[in-house]
């Protein structure tokens, strides 16, 4: 019943983002096609490497979503939505869930990725970069190589114990910065 109500309830939020975001911003303003400045500190081991272009910084407002396994909690997938940084009205221009995938809901480009680094900060989930291992559609997405996930705030597991399959989303917010290889 708990996978049934969360699908539900995933599928509605969803649509309602989508619908927000088809008659709240065009393509033209979420796409980012120009470059942009990434805005926060990057640490060394989180460098994208040469030959690669910032293409899209976006800001990121979410959960990370935890459930019980074995008596400890265990990061199950993160739901957020995604606006561009600029944008004083948080329009959302793309999804991100497990994957971890990142899908634009202007275009329906899409990417997957897998963390190669990590930068862990205290009191908040680590920083990471991330290397792209597949995109999809010609849109915002396209050919993205390396993703950075920068200024995190929160999203922490609890340090509680638990029991079942108790499940737990907890708050967090991060920049996402988006590179393609140099042309």
């Amino acid at each position: 019943m708990k996978l049934a109500k969360r699908l539900v309830l995933t599928t509605a939020a969803l649509a309602a983002v989508t619908a927000g975001t088809l008659s709240g911003a065009s393509a033209d303003q979420a796409a980012v096609s120009q470059p942009v400045r990434v805005g926060v500190d990057v640490p060394d081991a989180l460098k994208v490497p040469d030959g690669n272009r910032l293409t899209g910084v976006f800001a990121a407002t979410g959960v990370q979503t935890y459930t019980c396994t074995d008596g400890a909690w265990k990061l199950l997938e993160p739901a957020a939505t995604l606006s561009v940084k600029s944008d004083r009205q948080h329009r959302a221009v793309a999804l991100h869930s497990r994957g971890p995938v990142w899908v634009s809901t202007v275009d329906g480009s899409a990417v997957n990725a897998a963390a190669v680094a990590t930068s862990p900060k205290t009191g908040t989930i680590p920083e990471l970069l991330l290397k792209s291992t597949a995109t999809r559609g010609t849109g915002v997405f396209a050919d993205v190589s390396y993703i950075q996930r920068l200024a995190t705030d929160g999203g922490v597991a609890p340090t509680t114990a638990c029991t079942g399959t108790d499940q737990i989303g907890v708050p967090y917010s991060a920049t996402y910065t988006f590179y393609k290889p140099t042309a």
